[in-house]
């Protein structure tokens, strides 16, 4: 678990310092709006067709072998960008290290659930979820630093250096201290019956209010950068402020809210999730001084509140032998639908910055409403004899 917690932080780290900034980048390079909401759309989908193998090969591989793999190709897209500097180069490496977290988490969450007792899961996934906020909250602002000090390009490129550096750090880290896992007998990772044998009633429940939500998210995503730094004329280092007060507040809520979620039921901090998704677009738009920003980064830090219980939700009503594959199934269907979302997000945001904001805060209204009224409690929900809690 220590050895995955620094992993996660050291090439989080590296990430976090430019991936956070692309957008910014691939205009400097010659890139349009296009190429940005290309870039969120391709990270969704690309996000959903690794999660699947990502989570297939964790089983077969092991949580060590697998968490290595997946690192050296996050490496392998840093040294393209590095070496051919133009927007094109970007999308390309993209594809091999944008997608990190996705590719690498169902391994995360099957670790997670060998190494935490069922009753503490929610704790474990909290305490994930808290360490992997620390880079995001410091990444950015030393990406803001490089861009400050050296310009758009050579400052996000000296953030893909130090992102090579730290991920390969990170190798050595699983190497020396992470134990030796076996991966599972080949006949045990084949799907029985495909991804209805992995889902149950209560997951297929969560799902469908997860991707509406996720429409609200990921259509303004990309764009929140520009329209800070560039409509409204704050620098890249106050964004990274802003994205550290964001980590922040996320991190202050996630192990509170995994006790509380225990004890009260997990519906009630779902659904008070939804409902900061749905907010902090309305928030954003209404946004053009740094004092306002903070209240709207605040919001966004907020949405995190129902986060881990999900994650350890999944988990536990997965299959003992196939966890990794059904949270890695589950981000798969998820992530191909919003994908959509992703890729209306240009053609939005070039009619107008404000229907981009309003059509995300009614997709999540949406969501936010169907899941009160179809939704379960999820602490007490059971399928086939499988308590959730």
């Amino acid at each position: 678990m220590v050895a995955m917690l620094s992993l996660v932080m050291l090439v989080g780290m590296g990430e976090k310092m430019a991936e956070r900034f692309l957008p910014l980048y691939l205009i400097a390079l010659g890139g349009s709006t296009w190429s940005v909401g290309f870039l969120n759309a391709m990270d969704n989908l690309l996000s959903a067709l690794y999660s699947f193998p990502g989570g297939f090969l964790s089983d077969r591989l092991g949580n060590k072998k697998s968490l290595q793999l997946f690192t050296v190709v996050a490496m392998f897209g840093y040294v393209l960008v590095l070496l051919i500097p133009s927007w094109q180069a970007v999308l390309i490496g993209a594809v091999f290290f944008i997608s990190w977290t996705a590719v690498s988490l169902p391994a995360v969450m099957s670790l997670v659930a060998k190494a935490v007792p069922k009753e503490k899961r929610t704790l474990g996934v909290s305490l994930h979820s808290f360490f992997r906020r620390i880079p995001m909250a410091l990444g950015p602002v030393a990406g803001g630093i490089l861009i400050g000090a050296f310009g758009r390009v050579r400052g996000i490129r000296m953030a893909f250096g130090v992102a090579l550096a730290m991920a390969a750090l990170a190798l050595v880290v699983v190497q020396r201290f992470m134990a030796d896992d076996a991966g599972g007998e080949k006949e045990k990772i084949v799907p029985e019956t495909g991804l209805k044998a992995l889902f149950n009633p209560s997951l297929r429940s969560l799902l469908a209010g997860d991707i509406l939500i996720r429409f609200a998210e990921q259509i303004p995503y990309a764009f929140v950068v520009i329209w800070v730094v560039d409509n409204n004329r704050l620098t890249p280092l106050q964004f990274g402020i802003l994205t550290t007060i964001e980590m922040v507040t996320a991190m202050l809520v996630y192990i509170p809210v995994s006790f509380m979620a225990d004890k009260y039921g997990k519906k009630r901090f779902v659904m008070i999730t939804f409902c900061f998704f749905t907010l902090f677009p309305l928030v954003l738009l209404v946004s053009h001084g740094f004092a306002m920003f903070v209240v709207a980064f605040i919001i966004r830090g907020l949405k995190e509140f129902g986060e881990p219980t999900r994650k350890a939700l999944i988990m536990d009503l997965a299959p003992e032998d196939a966890k990794a594959r059904t949270f890695g199934a589950y981000y798969l269907v998820r992530d191909v639908i919003v994908t959509a979302a992703a890729l209306a997000s240009a053609w939005l945001w070039n009619i107008a910055p404000s229907v981009n904001f309003l059509v995300a805060a009614g997709f999540g209204a949406l969501g936010t409403v169907l899941f009160a009224i179809f939704g379960k409690d999820m602490q007490r929900a059971g399928d086939s004899g499988v308590k959730s809690t």
